[in-house]
């Protein structure tokens, strides 16, 4: 048992514990050095997979309005060219309703025009027009068809992603290589 001049001694000694507790600047400095290394590894790979992540629904996009295209070509016998606004309007730019497809006018535009599952979270905004015929020409709308996905953000990481009904594929942007991949 503490005697009666040893109580305030335990007191002063819990006291005493008890103002010790808690961080220093130090160990809450490595902390923060910490979790600065650690954010600095994890986002440019959080922003490489949201980038892949866009790719992929452009490719499937793209697929998608060239598998479209083929539908038309066989129901009119020639491919739809087609601009879209930024606001998801898409507009006929070729064949001339007047003298291609038999005379098919083609006010509305009866494809998807954009990535995804709606315009709003769409990546991509979808057209096609004319194949290139590798001379600087371009090739019948009647014979072969590109179809394209722009990115709706000005981000400068994202690609435009382009495919033919030949089967051609290209893009544009900071790693083509990575784009059909």
């Amino acid at each position: 048992m503490a005697t009666d001049q040893q109580l305030p001694r335990l007191e002063e000694r819990a006291m005493k514990k008890h103002l010790h507790r808690g961080f220093t600047l130090i160990e809450l400095m490595i902390v923060v050095a910490i979790v600065g290394i650690l954010a600095a590894i994890a986002y440019p790979a959080y922003t490489s997979s949201i980038l892949k992540g866009r790719r992929a629904e452009g490719r499937a996009a793209l697929a998608d309005l060239l598998q479209q295209q083929e539908r038309y070509m066989t129901q009119r016998n020639c491919y739809l060219g087609f601009t879209t606004s930024s606001s998801g309007t898409a507009t006929a730019t070729a064949p001339s309703p007047s003298t291609a497809c038999g005379g098919v006018t083609a006010s509305t535009v009866p494809f998807k025009t954009w990535s995804g599952d709606n315009l709003a979270n769409s990546a991509y905004l979808l057209s096609a027009d004319t194949c290139p015929d590798g001379s600087g020409g371009t090739l019948s709308i009647a014979d072969c068809v590109r179809v394209i996905a722009a990115p709706r953000q000005s981000d400068p990481q994202a690609d435009t992603l382009r495919m033919t009904s030949s089967g051609a594929k290209d893009c544009t942007g900071t790693n083509p290589d990575l784009c059909w991949k």
